[in-house]
């Protein structure tokens, strides 16, 4: 039998998909619970939405309180954290790498590194010759990675992949669905990975 299935929507750009990332994959496997990563653009969604930019951004107050949760997060966690001097930075690039790395083994080791160059560094994540360094560090060939991201199929799949959320009615992120039920915010995964667990096996 298979284990059972959690779908972690998370956007490379996003700090709170940064503190998921991070740490999903242990807590899985502590549950017994297989996830199936989801990349996707959280922009096009929140400008259909109405906003005229990020909620920590538009509304200034609550960017303030974000940079000091974080700080505390990343403390809780044991991640690194150094507050980026760009929020939220551009990560078209990053995202079409992770699209691409679907099903590949190296996904993850992908998501966490940039994750970390952008959150725990404040490096640039979208640019060819910061993506170059991360895929080279992890022992993937740059250009030819690079080459099949911006192809249009791959394009394709990032754009399916971000109407497919919104389809669903993802509004932030991270998400995590187990089945219909939605589970929105890093402060939610213990509790949709204790829903899969639950479910059993699909």
């Amino acid at each position: 039998m298979s284990s059972p299935a959690l779908e972690f929507w998370f956007d490379l750009a996003s700090n709170y998909s940064y503190l998921s990332v991070m740490r999903i994959e242990a807590a899985a496997q502590r549950a017994g619970v297989a996830v199936a990563w989801r990349p996707f653009l959280l922009g096009p969604i929140l400008e259909a939405l109405g906003w005229e930019g990020p909620p920590f951004v538009v509304q200034k107050e609550k960017g303030a309180y974000v940079m000091q949760d974080m700080e505390r997060q990343c403390r809780k966690y044991g991640l690194s954290w150094r507050r980026p001097t760009v929020f939220p930075r551009r990560a078209v690039l990053a995202t079409r790498i992770a699209v691409l790395g679907e099903g590949e083994p190296w996904q993850h080791d992908w998501c966490r590194a940039i994750m970390v160059r952008n959150y725990g560094e404040d490096r640039e994540i979208d640019s060819e010759e910061a993506v170059s360094d991360v895929l080279e560090r992890l022992g993937l060939p740059a250009r030819h990675t690079i080459d099949a991201a911006l192809g249009e199929p791959n394009r394709q799949r990032l754009r399916e992949a971000t109407r497919e959320a919104q389809a669903r009615g993802i509004f932030g992120a991270p998400t995590f669905f187990v089945g219909d039920a939605m589970y929105w915010g890093n402060d939610r995964l213990e509790d949709a990975l204790e829903a899969a667990r639950a479910n059993g096996p699909t």
